[in-house]
């Protein structure tokens, strides 16, 4: 099967050195130099319940190519990306997956967003022998699904006992409140992992557990119920959209601003502030990325980033960003490029200096680096 398309560049002899050379005999131009376009998927959440994540990502991924192919990181492969949004639709994304393999005849396929749309397409790609990069599915199952399937965000069951350990240890909690959304594959793992994590935590008490779905407005009844029990902190597995709206109900009810809320992935967003202002004050989450690491090329990140596009960058730009460079740097050896090359090439990577630190997968091809928790405050997320 053929992938790419090559390029030809010819060399040039400048009028001067003809001039200089005049009566020699006529020079034969330079070879040529040949240039291979590697065509990548990529299918982020632009529209739907996952929209506040995936313009961010889509963000960092534009940034990383453009520097991958002006910079020559690799050099000879210049990356052509095919930009889908999915819609936060799982029905949606399988049919980009198709046209993405079938169509594009894509070497790699970066995203999507949301678990539930990867576990509705991965195995498309993975019954064509496709690398997948998932840049944001946490929930367990995810690399399960086969061996050209990867990931690069940490696992919710690595960062939520994280989490757990160290906020516990901090402030001392003994009463946990837990609300959750049950109709989405993320929120129902981060629940999971949450539930699993506070039993296991010597002297933690789940004293009430409340349901939430997506698209809720009010949450007046649930919070009611929370309050009753006089939780220590509030552990929110919901998404954004939802999650800011019953912070601030939660907070107009009454509940004190030293009831805290933990949560997961869904937290590493400035959309959290965006929409919930000052309710969010202190809101805690396990993450895979901090604009205050000290990881090589970070300063540099934040940096363009702002620049480029007026903002600060998140945990999901910095993973999308990331993505890019564990394929280049997959890519480089590689000679000729193939779907099954490009794999063995990925599983093998090992320490890889990246603004995350140093990053590995393992041997089933979930990344290795360590999390961190970070809490939200005045508008920006610090080391908690």
């Amino acid at each position: 099967m053929i992938f790419f398309k090559r390029v030809h560049f010819l060399g040039f002899i400048s009028l001067g050195m003809l001039i200089f050379i005049s009566g020699c005999k006529k020079d034969e131009p330079a070879p040529e130099s040949t240039v291979v376009e590697v065509p990548i998927g990529v299918t982020v959440s632009l529209s739907g319940a996952f929209a506040p994540y995936g313009p961010n990502q889509k963000n960092g991924l534009t940034m990383a190519i453009n520097e991958i192919n002006t910079g020559w990181y690799i050099p000879g492969i210049k990356l052509v990306p095919y930009f889908v949004d999915d819609q936060s639709s799982p029905d949606t994304c399988r049919k980009i997956y198709r046209d993405l393999i079938f169509n594009k005849k894509v070497l790699v396929i970066i995203g999507p967003t949301s678990s539930n749309c990867a576990f509705a397409a991965d195995t498309i790609a993975q019954n064509n022998k496709t690398c997948v990069i998932g840049i944001s599915n946490t929930v367990p199952g995810i690399t399960e699904m086969g061996n050209y399937i990867f990931r690069n965000s940490l696992p919710e069951s690595t960062v939520i006992p994280n989490t757990v350990r160290e906020t516990h240890a901090r402030l001392g909690y003994s009463r946990v409140a837990i609300v959750y959304g049950d109709d989405d594959p993320y929120t129902l793992g981060a629940y999971n992992a949450f539930k699993s994590a506070l039993e296991n935590e010597a002297g933690v008490s789940i004293v009430s557990t409340e349901i939430v779905h997506k698209g809720d407005v009010q949450f007046t009844d649930q919070l009611s119920r929370v309050q009753a029990t006089n939780p220590d902190v509030i552990v929110l597995a919901a998404l954004v959209n939802e999650a800011s709206k019953l912070m601030i109900q939660a907070r107009v009810l009454g509940i004190p601003r030293n009831v805290r809320f933990i949560g997961g992935n869904s937290f590493n967003t400035s959309k959290l502030w965006e929409l919930a202002g000052a309710a969010a004050q202190g809101s805690i989450c396990g993450t895979a990325w901090i604009k205050s690491e000290k990881t090589p090329g970070n300063v540099a990140f934040i940096y363009q980033y702002t620049s480029l596009y007026k903002a600060i960058p998140d945990q999901f730009a910095a993973q999308a960003y990331t993505s890019v460079y564990i394929l280049a740097n997959a890519l480089k050896s590689l000679s000729p490029v193939s779907r099954e090359a490009l794999r063995n090439s990925m599983a093998n990577i090992t320490n890889l200096e990246t603004i995350l630190g140093k990053f590995s997968f393992d041997q089933n091809r979930n990344p290795l680096h360590p999390p961190v928790v970070q809490e939200l405050t005045d508008g920006q997320f610090i080391l908690f």
